[in-house]
């Protein structure tokens, strides 16, 4: 089971949004990690099939999807960073509605809407109606239907936004269980969505893929790029004006203990860090701190 991103180009007027990108994604969770603008969304369209690429083609087990066409939406799952519902419909209605345009009987529908809502802690509000839900309620519904054909071949774009740290957490351990022997890409700008579920990562920045691997390998871009220190909490904004702050937490008498990013140290008494994702993207991403690395 292969997904090939072959030559993916995407250009619009004045703007390449996504530039001669080639990837090819195997069974398990694939990160797509880049700062908004990047062109996550654009790249991820373009896969979904939604969006026609300028240059390059998708291949999935080595037949373009444009050949495949229904065959590929019947394997195929997608979140959208907003999806589309009629406000009427409540969240049983919605997702009969979508189980019934992926080909599913009606009673695999209800089983699997039954299944997906008790996983996402829905089941108490199948009969409310979507536009009474809230935005973290919404974005679960959002992905019940991404998931009710069991698709070989998974796509979300920032699926996470708006769902609360416990929420996030089933999310992460739902789809850790479900890539086991699928394709899931999970498109965002937080960190911690594919830090410890990725198989692999793929980092994206002006359109192009800059980096791909394992977290383990990737953070080892910033190694000896990370540091940690204890500093007078008056004397921080002289520091910030220094070198990119990832974190600062507040110490006793006044002191504030910074981890920061930098070729070497900066401040006295420094020591180094292991490096953590979030190191990574802050210091490929610096606009994120306001801060240039």
């Amino acid at each position: 089971m292969e997904l090939e991103i072959c030559g993916i180009t995407k250009q619009y007027k004045d703007k390449r949004a996504v530039d001669d990108i080639t990837l090819t994604l195997t069974p398990g969770v694939w990160g797509l990690l880049g700062a908004n603008g990047a062109g996550k969304t654009t790249l991820m369209r373009i896969i979904a099939g939604i969006q026609r690429p300028t240059a390059g083609c998708i291949r999935y087990d080595g037949i373009e999807i444009d050949t495949l066409k229904e065959a590929y939406r019947d394997i195929f799952g997608y979140l959208p960073q907003e999806f589309g519902f009629y406000p009427g419909f409540s969240v049983q209605d919605y997702l009969e509605y979508i189980a019934a345009l992926k080909g599913l009987t009606k009673a695999e529908a209800k089983e699997r809407i039954g299944i997906l809502l008790e996983r996402v802690s829905l089941s108490k509000v199948r009969n409310k109606k979507i536009s009474k839900l809230s935005g973290g309620m919404k974005r679960r519904v959002g992905i019940v239907q991404a998931l009710l054909n069991e698709p070989e071949v998974l796509v979300l774009d920032e699926p996470t936004s708006g769902l609360d740290p416990g929420e996030r957490v089933k999310f992460r351990n739902l789809l850790s269980e479900f890539a086991h022997d699928r394709i899931v890409l999970i498109s965002t700008h937080i960190v911690s969505d594919i830090e410890y579920i990725a198989t692999c990562n793929a980092i994206m920045k002006e359109g192009k893929i800059i980096a791909t691997g394992k977290t383990e390998e990737l953070v080892q871009i910033v190694a000896g790029k990370v540091w940690s220190a204890s500093i007078d909490g008056r004397d921080l904004g002289v520091y910030e004006n220094q070198a990119p702050v990832v974190n600062v937490y507040n110490e006793e008498n006044g002191n504030v203990r910074v981890r920061y990013l930098a070729d070497r140290a900066v401040v006295p008494g420094s020591v180094s860090q292991e490096p953590r994702m979030e190191d990574l993207y802050l210091w490929l991403f610096p606009e994120s701190t306001g801060k240039e690395a």
